[in-house]
């Protein structure tokens, strides 16, 4: 597919429009085919630049959010009460939520290919396997808070979501075949109502190359210019990668410069843009430096929940025998039922059950308290109580 079969609509770009889209919308039928494009990697806010809308009767609408401040809320009368399909939905339900977009009901095919056993999920796959046709792609990864947006690109987009609905369609049956559409319905409310995840302790410690440094001094130069970072690229709205490189704080934490000439001598901090910016750099070095050492972070970060799984059979030989145990009947229904293992239950849900069993054996309680589905609960319950009972 090289275009869309209908043809390449305008985009909307104004409340006029977008009242006429929402009135086409609202006289659809059956469910609405969404996706929404963002600029990861070029922009510090995760905001929607491009929504992909399209329903039987109403064709595909391509709207830009930007010129109406994000604000698409006058459309949401027209989608409420229809299901909603998606790909990969727990990517896009944040960004189209800030416009004033969220569903009633949902399918997500891609975790529908997951629960169906597909051996390949993206949507192009899954597009080519069920449906025989080939998406012409390539623009995933493009900036798309570039305006005006190219031609080539909105065909991308559009195409995104010409056969959505159509995919949705044969998916379903497939699940129902196997005896799995419950569960899906199950995991896609889980995924419609889960909400924006937690914000983390210690963003810092996910800067690329950290575990090359074991000092809390150099650990505080890196939690200062992160921070410094963050808020630079949050002013200017620029992907932080964008304003300072991973690569230039570790370098920087690991020789400790004592002024800003010895920082602009390193590799990036030379640059022209970052000349600009030495003063700025260097104030965040003279408050890590400048920290008493019982203001240092930890070399190791909080503790939540169990040790790294490595150590098990050190710290606790039982609690191995039970993960191992635990492990081989998952890993064994996944396989019976075609289901990948991540998809069955959490990892992570599983390793505190292991860790840390129930004390009064009540497992499937457990796996409830921990977020799991009432299918998972089910279904895993009668095996997981032998491999959590045997070694307590």
């Amino acid at each position: 597919m090289l275009a869309p079969r209908d043809g390449l609509t305008g985009v909307v770009s104004h409340r006029d429009a977008l009242l006429r889209t929402a009135e086409a919308f609202a006289a659809g039928s059956g469910p609405i085919a969404v996706d929404a494009e963002r600029a990861s990697g070029f922009r510090y806010s995760q905001r929607a630049y491009l929504v992909q809308l399209r329903r039987a009767g109403a064709g595909t609408a391509l709207i830009d959010p930007i010129p109406m401040r994000s604000d698409l809320s006058e459309l949401a009368p027209a989608l409420d009460g229809a299901e909603w399909v998606l790909h990969a939905a727990n990517q896009d339900l944040a960004c189209l939520a800030e416009t004033g977009l969220t569903p009633s009901a949902l399918f997500d095919t891609e975790l529908a290919g997951r629960l169906a056993g597909l051996p390949r999920v993206g949507l192009g796959p899954l597009v080519e396997q069920l449906l025989g046709l080939s998406l012409e792609k390539g623009h995933g990864a493009a900036d798309w808070s570039r305006r005006p947006l190219p031609e080539d690109w909105l065909v991308y987009a559009a195409l995104d979501v010409e056969v959505l609905v159509e995919l949705r369609d044969v998916l379903a049956g497939l699940l129902a075949e196997q005896g799995k559409l419950e569960w899906a319905k199950q995991e896609f409310e889980a995924v419609r109502t889960a909400g924006p995840p937690p914000p983390r302790a210690e963003p810092w410690r996910r800067t690329s190359g950290l575990h090359k440094l074991r000092k809390p001094r150099a650990l505080a130069i890196v939690r200062a210019l992160w921070e410094a970072r963050d808020r630079l690229a949050a002013e200017r709205d620029i992907a932080p990668g964008r304003v300072l490189p991973d690569s230039a704080i570790i370098e920087a934490a690991a020789s400790a410069p004592a002024s800003p000439n010895e920082l602009s001598e390193l590799p990036v901090f030379r640059g022209r843009s970052q000349r600009r910016l030495t003063s700025y750099w260097f104030g965040a070095l003279r408050q890590a430096a400048a920290l008493d050492p019982a203001e240092l972070p930890k070399v190791a970060p909080p503790a939540d929940g169990p040790p790294p799984v490595g150590r098990w059979p050190d710290r606790d030989p039982d609690a191995a025998a039970r993960l191992a145990a635990a492990r081989a009947a998952v890993a064994a229904i996944g396989q019976e039922r075609s289901v990948p293992v991540e998809n069955l239950l959490q990892p992570d849900l599983l390793r505190r059950l292991c860790w840390s069993p129930p004390a009064d054996g009540d497992v499937a309680a457990a796996l409830r308290a921990g977020g799991a589905r009432p299918w998972q609960v089910e279904l895993l319950t009668p095996l997981l109580e032998p491999a959590l009972q045997a070694h307590s």
